[in-house]
């Protein structure tokens, strides 16, 4: 737990804080109402750390005994509903949010399991699980089909973070706030140039050859 520096701390709360954000973004356009809103907002920032949490043993998870995740979730759906004219002017504003969230989350996921003790494995996991479980929570409440279900380059792109994590953790050659840095960046950089570009992980479908069998 020593092991957790300054930076973690203040990478989690923005995490925590953007992805309010985009869930708040996402839920008001759904039309759902001041509760709703909050809940979804609250789902999809301290869903993903829950998760991990559980995991490692944080019992109960940081997301429901720090009173500054909740905060910041409050925060986030206020300004939302609030400046909701000036966020929507961002392009595709839910999509922004929800990569810069992603990016966060796959940094702040991978560390804290390393700092409680864990593999590689573990960290890389929980890393890419930090940072898209309370994706997958919005969208299941939302009716939606999960992002990280579809094509698009998502849990890899979170993927990319969490090794980056492990491998300067390891190698132990530059201070771990310059690796944060470089894989927050690294993660961000993935996943928007996906979302412009349109770049995609393979599809296998079918052989109609096969269905005729």
């Amino acid at each position: 737990m020593d092991q957790l520096h300054t930076l973690y701390y203040i990478l989690d709360l923005t995490g925590t804080f953007v992805f309010a954000i985009s869930g708040a973004i996402a839920a008001k356009q759904k039309g759902l109402d001041l509760f709703g809103i909050f809940v979804i907002a609250f789902t999809v920032a301290c869903g993903g750390g829950i998760i991990r949490d559980l995991c490692i043993g944080v019992i109960p998870p940081s997301g429901l005994t720090n009173w500054r995740y909740l905060c910041a979730a409050i925060l986030a759906t206020a300004l939302t509903i609030g400046l909701y004219g000036l966020v929507k002017r961002l392009h595709r504003p839910v999509l922004f949010f929800d990569a810069l969230g992603l990016s966060l989350f796959a940094v702040t996921g991978a560390q804290k399991a390393l700092a409680y003790g864990h593999n590689v494995q573990v960290a890389i996991l929980l890393g890419v699980i930090t940072a898209v479980g309370g994706g997958v929570i919005r969208d299941i409440l939302l009716n939606r089909v999960p992002v990280i279900l579809e094509r698009e380059i998502y849990a890899t792109a979170a993927l990319v973070g969490a090794i980056i994590i492990v491998i300067g953790n390891y190698l132990n050659i530059i201070k771990m706030e310059w690796v944060s840095i470089i894989a927050l960046i690294s993660c961000f950089s993935i996943r928007i140039l996906a979302l412009r570009n349109n770049w995609n992980l393979p599809v296998f479908k079918e052989d109609p050859k096969e269905k005729q069998q």
